[in-house]
């Protein structure tokens, strides 16, 4: 039996990691700016990070949400003091996709409505709600084709003012990310995050905040809505939440009421999940890594600015999207084989630079005195 291949993927085997760095099968070393998808939040084989995992292993791995779990607990008041919504309720699952696939079922569930309000060159994950409001026909098989979502230009303001107009009453539930990950490094404005609040809340309709790739520091706010100053009704969270051990969440505001049946899981919440959970949150906080996502983030952003051929910059904190010229798609990839530097993109010519959020001035040094040797190649 081979592989179902439906990834591109580099020809390098990486089988060590520590902090921002990792190594091949042959011994080479590479920068990762990437963190497989901006998973990586608090560095490869962080020690206390693995000291808490394999102490879990040693006592249990795994038992369904059929027993109490303590520890889901203990995750659930550590998040709540961290992002500062300590009043929300957390349901647990096991990756982006299923948070959001959750997040709109529980708006329905919640006004008993049916349309969602999704905008252009969203992505909010591959199962069958969440692929429905994702902008990418592409990915969207036949079966999870729905009338209900409805694509508006990102921050069109007129445009969102209109579609509440006209069918506001039937709107469940309005889901964006804060900043656009795969569909371009896009940030969604202060104003219009605002409007969504306001709108959604003459309409009781409800406001899904995803943040799965945008959230948990990686901007240096909590949630990447959080510059906005408005609370969503529901955060959607996986990626950086379990520093590479699968788990998703929904924060969920205390308007909701929760009844036996509305949600489930198997493995959502076991054991293992909510010990990394939990090593990733008291490491976020004992070395202050949003502030440091802040500082590194700014200083790269500012640098970035200076390069001549670069045309844009965007993003906040440790989320970086570099807009290069189209004549220039092969950077991303030299920067791999030439400078042993992994990053990401969000097209051909947009990097994106997602490194753990306790990435060092120093490798931001690095990866900008590579940049800049490899546009000069060009």
């Amino acid at each position: 039996m081979d592989l179902f291949n439906v990834y591109p993927i580099n020809p390098i085997n990486i089988v060590r990691a520590k902090g921002s760095i990792v190594w091949d099968a042959v011994g080479t070393e590479y920068l990762d700016l990437y963190g497989g998808h901006a998973v990586i939040s608090i560095g490869h084989s962080h020690p206390h990070y693995v000291e808490a995992l394999t102490a879990q292993l040693n006592k249990i791995g795994f038992y369904s949400n059929s027993v109490e779990i303590p520890l889901q607990k203990q995750l659930a008041q550590k998040l709540g003091e961290m992002s500062g919504k300590d009043d929300y309720t957390l349901f647990l699952c096991n990756s982006g996709a299923e948070a959001n696939e959750n997040a709109l079922k529980l708006a329905s569930f919640h006004n008993g409505r049916k349309k969602i309000i999704a905008f252009t060159k969203s992505f909010h994950g591959r199962t069958s709600l969440a692929v429905a409001t994702t902008d990418n026909p592409a990915i969207v098989a036949p079966v999870n084709q729905t009338e209900n979502v409805v694509f508006l230009p990102f921050n069109d303001e007129e445009a969102l003012t209109r579609a509440f107009q006209d069918f506001g009453d039937e709107i469940a539930a309005v889901i964006i990310e804060g900043i656009q990950g795969v569909g371009g490094i896009r940030e969604a404005s202060i104003a219009f995050l605002r409007l969504i609040r306001s709108l959604c809340d003459q309409y009781g309709t409800v406001f899904i905040a995803d943040a799965v790739q945008c959230g948990y520091g990686r901007t240096g706010d909590f949630y990447s809505q959080d510059y906005a100053g408005v609370d969503a009704d529901i955060y959607s969270m996986a990626k950086g939440m379990g520093n590479g051990f699968p788990i998703g969440a929904i924060s969920i505001s205390p308007k909701f009421q929760a009844s036996f049946g509305m949600l489930g899981t198997t493995f959502g919440g076991n054991h293992l999940a909510c010990a990394a959970a939990i090593a990733v949150l008291d490491v976020m906080k004992e070395e202050d890594l949003l502030t440091n996502a802040q500082n590194v983030g700014n200083y790269l952003i500012k640098e970035l600015n200076k390069f001549d051929r670069v045309k844009e910059v965007r993003g906040r904190g440790l989320m970086i999207g570099v807009v290069l010229p189209e004549e220039l798609v092969s950077v991303k990839r030299d920067l791999l084989i030439k400078n042993r530097i992994f990053t990401g993109e969000a097209k051909p010519n947009i990097i994106r630079v997602l490194p753990a959020l306790n990435i060092t001035s120093d490798m931001a040094d690095a990866f900008l005195t590579a940049l800049d040797e490899r546009l000069k190649a060009v």
